[in-house]
C-alpha cells in the first residue's frame, strides 16, 4: 500500500471516526423528523428507523473489513464518506417526494400496516445506502492505525471511544440545537457538509482525486440551494406558518374561516380558531359539557385544567362561556403555545406551563373541577397517560365531584380497539362513564366521576343556559341538546392499560390502517379495475 502522508496523522484519523460517528447519529435523528410529519414520530417509527439503520451499520461494518483486507487503499474509504455525503445532502432535496412516492404505491399495495410498511421501505431507500457506507468507516481506519499487534486492543479501543464520544454528540446537537434553530433540512446538510470536508482535506493533502472532489462540492452546493427549505407540506402554498420545534414540525393554516394548527401533514387538525367567534363542530365544543356536569353554575370559585392545551381551542370557548371560572393549560411544546399567542387569541388570562402533563400532576397538589385530557403525541395518545396510574393521578386532582373528559381521537370498530381500552381502563378509576360521538369526526369524548348525579346536573344546568341569562347560553344549550342526545352510559369490558403494559402505539395503528382503507377504498377498487390510467382518469 502507498502511504499517504496525512495517514501518519492518527489525529485526523481519530477525527475521521469521531464525525463518521456523529454524523449516523445526526442522520438518525434528522431520520425521524423527516419521517414523523407523514408516518408519526411513535415507538413504532423510531424501532423501524433504529433498525434499518442497525441493518446498514452491520452490513457496512462487514463490507469495510473484507474489502480493508483485499484493498487497502484509503481513497476508496475517504471516496466513500464523500459519496455518503453528497447522499445526506441530497435528502432535503428528494426525501420528501420519495417518501410521498412509497406512500402512494403502497396506499394502493397493501391492506393492513400502512404505516408500518410505508416508513420501512422509506427508510430502507432514503437512509440505509449512505449508512452503510458509513459503516465502512472503522474497520478500515484499523488498517490505517495499527502499527503493531501489540497496540492492537488499545487503538482500536480509542477509535471506538472517538466514534462513541461524535456519537454523543451527534445525539445532542441535532435535537437541542441545529433543528430547533435552523431546522431538519439545513442540519441534514450541516453533517453532510462535515462529511464532505473530511473526504476532501484527505483529497487534498494526498493530491488525488481532484475529478471526484470537484463534483462532489459542486453536488453539495446544489443540494444546498435546493434543499435547505423546511417545507415538508410542500404542495401548499398558503401557510401561515411552518416550523419545527424540539418535539413536533408545527403548520399553521389559515383561510377566511378559520385558522388551524396541525402537527403532521398527513393527520389530524390539533387545535382551531373561528373567525366569526362561532363553535368548531369538532370535540372542542362536545367537551364543554364538562363544566355543566360538574357543577359549575352553583359553584362562586370553578377551576378547570386542560391537559394538552395546544393553542388553548378548549381553554378559549371556557373563558368564553364560564367568564368566572379559572382556567389553566399544561402543553409540553413551548413553541405551541407562542403559537397559540400569535394566531389563536389565546387570552392573557389562561396560564399555561409548559410541561409533561402527567409530570406536571405529579408536583402539585390544587384540585379541579374539570380536567380536560388532551394530550397527543402525533397521531395517538402518550402510553404514560393512558394508564390506571394515569388516570388514578388525575382522579387525586379532582374535586370531590369533578369531572374528568378525555377526548378520544381514534374511534375503532374491532374488538378491543383503542377507545375500549381507554374507556375500560378509565372504569377501573371513576364509577360513572359516559361517551359520545362527535359526528362527522373520528371523535369521540368520555366524561368520567365519582358523582352519581353529573348527568342530572348536565341537564339541569343545560336548561338554565337556555333561558339566556348568560352571554351565549342560548347558543351553547342548544349545542349541548346535540350532546345530550347522543350520550350512552358505558358499560366496562375486560380491558386494561398500565404503566407496564400499554401498547398504544400498535391500537393506534389498527385503526389509522381502518381510517385510511375507508378513505381511499374507492380508488383502490378503480386500480383494481382500471389500472394507473383509470385512476389517473379519475382523478383529474
Amino acid at each position: 500500500m502507498k502511504e499517504k502522508n496525512i495517514l501518519t496523522n492518527k489525529l485526523y484519523l481519530y477525527l475521521t471516526e469521531f464525525f463518521a460517528g456523529m454524523s449516523v447519529m445526526a442522520v438518525e435523528l434528522g431520520a425521524s423528523r423527516l419521517l414523523a410529519p407523514y408516518f408519526s414520530s411513535s415507538q413504532i417509527v423510531w424501532t423501524i428507523i433504529i433498525g434499518t439503520i442497525m441493518i446498514a451499520m452491520a452490513l457496512g461494518n462487514i463490507y469495510g473489513g473484507r474489502y480493508a483486507d483485499k484493498n487497502p487503499n484509503p481513497d476508496k474509504l475517504y471516496g466513500r464518506i464523500l459519496i455518503a455525503a453528497i447522499w445526506i445532502g441530497a435528502i432535503p432535496v428528494l426525501g420528501k417526494y420519495i417518501i410521498l412516492g412509497i406512500s402512494g404505491v403502497l396506499i394502493l399495495a397493501v391492506n393492513t400496516n400502512f404505516l408500518i410498511w410505508a416508513g420501512f421501505f422509506a427508510c430502507m431507500v432514503i437512509f440505509v445506502f449512505p449508512l452503510f457506507l458509513l459503516g465502512t468507516v472503522t474497520p478500515s481506519l484499523v488498517k490505517y492505525t495499527v502499527d503493531k499487534l501489540e497496540d492492537s486492543g488499545k487503538t482500536v479501543g480509542q477509535l471506538n471511544a472517538s466514534n462513541t464520544v461524535g456519537s454523543i454528540l451527534g445525539t445532542f446537537l441535532p435535537t437541542f440545537v441545529t433543528i430547533p434553530a435552523v431546522g431538519t433540512s439545513i442540519t441534514f446538510l450541516i453533517f453532510a457538509g462535515i462529511l464532505l470536508a473530511l473526504a476532501l482535506i484527505y483529497f487534498i493533502s494526498t493530491r488525488t482525486g481532484a475529478k471526484k472532489s470537484g463534483i462532489g462540492l459542486v453536488l453539495f452546493l446544489i443540494c444546498c440551494f435546493t434543499g435547505s427549505s423546511d417545507s415538508f407540506a410542500f404542495w401548499e402554498n398558503n401557510l401561515t406558518y411552518e416550523g419545527e420545534s424540539i418535539y413536533n414540525y408545527l403548520q399553521v393554516k389559515e383561510d377566511d374561516r378559520q385558522v388551524v394548527l396541525s402537527t403532521n401533514v398527513l393527520f389530524g387538525v390539533q387545535s382551531i380558531l373561528k373567525k366569526d367567534d362561532t363553535f368548531t363542530g369538532m370535540y372542542y365544543d362536545y367537551a364543554l359539557a364538562a363544566p355543566l356536569m360538574a357543577g359549575e353554575a352553583d359553584k362562586g370559585d370553578f377551576d378547570i385544567l386542560v391537559l394538552g392545551n395546544g393553542t388553548g381551542t378548549f381553554a378559549s370557548q371556557c373563558k368564553k362561556y364560564f367568564a368566572h371560572a379559572k382556567v389553566e393549560g399544561v402543553e409540553i411544546d413551548g413553541k405551541i403555545t407562542e403559537l397559540a399567542k400569535r394566531y389563536f387569541k389565546l387570552p392573557d388570562e389562561v396560564r399555561v406551563t409548559t410541561y409533561d402533563g402527567r409530570a406536571f400532576l405529579n408536583v402539585i397538589d390544587t384540585k379541579y373541577d374539570v380536567i380536560m385530557v388532551d394530550a397527543y403525541q402525533d397521531i395517538t395518545i402518550p402510553f404514560q397517560m393512558s394508564s390506571l396510574e394515569f388516570f388514578t393521578l388525575v382522579k387525586e386532582h379532582l374535586k370531590e365531584d369533578g369531572v374528568m373528559v378525555v377526548n378520544m381521537n381514534m374511534r375503532g370498530q374491532e374488538e378491543g380497539n383503542i377507545n375500549q381500552y381507554l374507556a375500560d381502563t378509565i372504569s377501573h378509576v371513576f364509577s360513572e362513564i359516559f361517551t359520545v360521538d362527535v359526528p362527522g369526526t373520528t371523535n369521540r369524548e368520555l366524561f368520567a366521576s365519582d358523582n352519581p348525579n353529573m348527568m342530572f346536573l348536565f341537564e339541569k344546568n343545560r336548561e338554565t343556559l337556555s333561558e339566556g341569562k348568560t352571554a351565549g347560553g342560548a347558543e351553547l344549550s342548544e349545542m349541548l341538546q346535540q350532546v345530550c342526545a347522543g350520550m350512552d352510559p358505558y358499560e366496562p369490558g375486560k380491558y386494561l392499560m398500565t404503566d407496564d403494559k400499554a401498547p398504544v402505539e400498535l391500537l393506534g395503528m389498527q385503526v389509522i390502517d381502518d381510517l385510511i382503507q375507508g378513505e381511499i377504498g374507492y380508488y383502490k377498487d378503480i386500480f383494481k379495475k382500471e389500472g394507473i390510467q383509470g385512476l389517473l382518469n379519475h382523478l383529474r
